[in-house]
């Protein structure tokens, strides 16, 4: 294979000039034929430029060289293809009036070109006008559908100024309205209480249509900020320039209705609330609050409540004319002050538990519709932006600080984690009295305790997913807390002093049936950790993220197999407990004996034995019974499906049967038994339920034999006749 391969040609020598010369057509660097070939080559401007660093001689000599190289290539070029310049003279023949006719048809096709461009460009200029209308029309018709909505909303609370529930004399007749609603309560108080049930009524409605006539306020604030807006940047389109000129006479016409609109409610507002702060009315109050911060004004109602609460209570306790306060006693200013005190206690304090977390369910019934008014200002909002500009106001961020959610946490985790601290501190497991359908089935009230405190994490009542992740890590420690109760609980039982522990008391007193309870529990409560209330948690975190809820699901499952892990140490203790059972019965017994005489001890014996025995009869003898009675019928059929065969029915089964089976095998156990009782100094045959027994299963050639038998061990049985097992007697 070698050979086949040919040797490669030996190259020839090179010459000293080939390696260290340069190449024969090369040409110096500041020559470059390509500029021959541009467009926009000049030869004397070219010839000049290289003269200013170039010889003339070198310049002209490098020229030569480079038109004889042109010459050359010419001529490969016209050899290489001779015959095709030979016959070009015999092919282009009439070649002028070919140019001639194709002329006319390149000069129409021009011309159509140059019309269709045209009449593109002309299509282009009218599109592009056509665009610029639209835009100017969608704005217009923006202003309009503004000006629209402004009416409207205008109208909107005009009506509902005129829907506000009319008192039967002006706003400011509170005194007089206590007076004869006093009066009545002279007279009836029944009718009495229905007056204020009214009057209460009639607060709170108000209040609520204030409310709505505020945020309706509100939207029309911000539509007239809106067409400003639109007016800056309208400015710039003829078409719309003439709408916005001057300055949206629309709105400038209805000014004054929203003026008096704006009177309207502050007067109503006004009246409500102090209305509301006079009857303690909390709704109304809170309505009238809302409302007054869907406007922004605020600081209205701290001056009406400074006003109508404050001024009058310290003029009360402190009045103008008294003099000598400073010089006086200091037991008068103690006295007063403790009256400024009692009065904030009473009349101003109520407003602080609108958002004070001391009273939880109250706290998150205000904060969750706080939210949803803030939410329902958001919807006002035209983009994400402008909510995140809406959040970042101080006013908002200043009312979102006023909702302490660590201090509400803070109450919850000592309420639900109290409870289940409660039931897990005693110092006995205590059953379930009165099974709830809520409760599982669960047997223990400490495990029922347990789920409730998770369930009571993530209700609607109680949870706040903001906060979420604090109640995640509630949930884990109370699984956590559940744990170690029963683990400190089964390790502590293994002490001697079990019960100096505290909070492991209950395992010292617990008996092996108790630890049945513990695992039935167990398992309960793993599968709803792991099955209805997982699905719950993620039911409510829908919202978040794939890669939350993921780690979500991985810590509620893990807390599901902690405690499905506790069911192995509960079956070691209740073998431990079975155990340490057995084992004092039986030093007990041992005990016993000492303090017995002969008698009274064959007594005992000969009882137990008597009554032992008596059992042991009755649990064979229905044994041996039914398997008789099983084996009667199974031969039955056996017997009638021969005769249907045509088989000879006088053909006999020479195999034992399980009857005789189970026979053979409690023949040997109660000789054993018989052998065991007379070690003992009992007469088995003396006992009349042996012998009924020994008549029950022996063969009929040992029906009589009961005292030799029990004398002379019996031989071993041949293999025939030991083929059965006790699992042949438990079938």
């Amino acid at each position: 294979m070698a050979d086949s391969i040919p040797s490669p040609s030996p190259t020839p020598p090179r010459s000293a000039a080939d390696l260290f010369s340069d190449p024969l057509d090369s040409h110096p660097l500041w020559f470059k034929p390509t500029a021959f070939l541009s467009r926009d080559f000049d030869s004397e401007s070219y010839i000049s430029e290289l003269r200013t660093f170039v010889p003339f001689d070198a310049l002209r000599s490098e020229l030569q060289s480079h038109l004889s190289a042109l010459n050359h290539e010419l001529i490969d070029l016209i050899n290489r293809d001779y015959n095709d310049f030979v016959n070009l003279s015999t092919k282009l023949v009439d070649v002028d009036s070919a140019i001639v006719r194709m002329r006319a048809p390149l000069v129409e096709l021009r011309e159509k070109i140059e019309g269709f461009r045209g009449s593109v460009e002309a299509s282009l200029v009218s599109l592009r006008n056509g665009l610029k209308q639209r835009s100017e029309a969608a704005a217009a018709r923006e202003v309009l559908e503004l000006l629209l909505d402004t009416f409207h909303v205008v109208s909107k609370v005009e009506k509902l100024i005129k829907e506000l529930p009319t008192v039967p004399s002006d706003w400011s007749t509170g005194d007089a309205n206590n007076n004869m609603m006093e009066k009545a309560s002279s007279i009836n108080n029944g009718l009495s209480l229905q007056h204020a049930e009214v009057g209460t009524n009639l607060r709170e409605t108000q209040s609520m249509i204030l409310e709505r006539i505020a945020s309706e306020m509100n939207r029309l604030k911000f539509y007239i900020a809106h067409a400003k807006v639109s007016q800056s940047l309208s400015l710039s389109l003829s078409f719309t320039h003439s709408l916005f000129i001057q300055n949206l006479p629309f709105v400038e016409n209805m000014e004054k209705r929203i003026q008096n609109a704006s009177q309207l409610l502050d007067a109503s507002l006004s009246h409500c609330f102090m209305d509301g702060l006079e009857h303690r009315d909390a709704n109304a109050i809170y309505n009238c609050l809302r409302a007054y911060a869907a406007i922004d004004n605020t600081g209205n109602a701290e001056e009406i409540f400074r006003t109508a609460i404050v001024t009058p209570m310290i003029q009360k306790i402190i009045p103008h004319d008294q003099l000598g306060v400073v010089d006086g006693a200091s037991t008068e200013l103690e006295s007063d002050y403790r009256l400024i005190k009692q009065s904030i206690q009473e009349d101003c304090k109520f407003l602080l538990d609108i958002a004070s977390a001391g009273r939880p369910t109250e706290f998150l019934r205000n904060y969750k519709t706080s939210l949803d008014f803030l939410a329902h200002l958001e919807g006002y909002c035209p983009s994400r932006s402008a909510v995140t500009r809406f959040r970042s106001e101080a006013a908002y961020v200043e009312f979102m600080k006023q909702w302490n959610l660590g201090v509400y946490f803070s109450l919850r985790f000592q309420e639900i984690a109290g409870a289940l601290d409660f039931a897990l501190s005693s110092t006995s497991l205590v059953p379930v009295q009165n099974q709830s359908p809520d409760g599982g089935n669960l047997t223990l009230k400490q495990s029922l305790t347990l789920l409730d405190s998770l369930r009571s994490c993530w209700k609607e009542d109680v949870l706040i997913l903001s906060c979420s992740d604090k109640f995640l890590r509630l949930s884990l420690q109370l699984l956590a807390r559940y744990s170690n109760w029963l683990s400190s609980g089964l390790a502590a039982r293994k002490k001697v002093d079990a019960g100096s522990n505290p909070g492991c008391e209950w395992a010292a007193s617990a008996v092996p049936d108790d630890f049945i309870y513990i695992i039935h529990d167990i398992d309960l409560l793993a599968q709803e950790v792991r099955g209805d209330y997982l699905r719950h948690i993620l039911q409510l975190l829908s919202s978040c993220s794939a890669e939350i809820c993921d780690s979500v699901k991985d810590s509620i499952l893990h807390g599901g197999n902690s405690l499905s892990d506790m069911i192995p140490q509960v079956i070691s203790t209740i073998i431990e407990a079975l155990a340490e059972k057995a084992a004092e019965s039986l030093l007990d017994g041992e005990r016993a004996a000492a303090y017995m005489n002969a008698e009274v001890k064959s007594k005992l014996i000969s009882g137990a034995a008597t009554e032992i025995t008596g059992r042991y009869y009755e649990l064979a003898s229905e044994l041996v019974n039914v398997a008789r009675k099983t084996e009667s019928s199974l031969q039955r059929i056996r017997q009638g499906a021969q005769r249907r065969a045509g088989a000879s029915s006088e053909i006999s089964d020479n195999n034992v049967s399980d009857p005789d089976k189970i026979c053979m095998q409690l023949f040997l156990d109660i000789q054993e038994y018989g052998r065991n009782l007379a070690s003992l100094g009992v007469e088995a045959a003396d006992i009349p339920s042996y012998c009924s027994l020994w008549q029950c299963v022996a063969p009929q050639d040992r029906q009589n034999t009961i005292k030799r038998s029990l004398d002379v061990p019996e031989p071993v049985l041949k293999e025939t006749e030991t083929n059965s097992s006790p699992c042949d007697l438990d079938a």
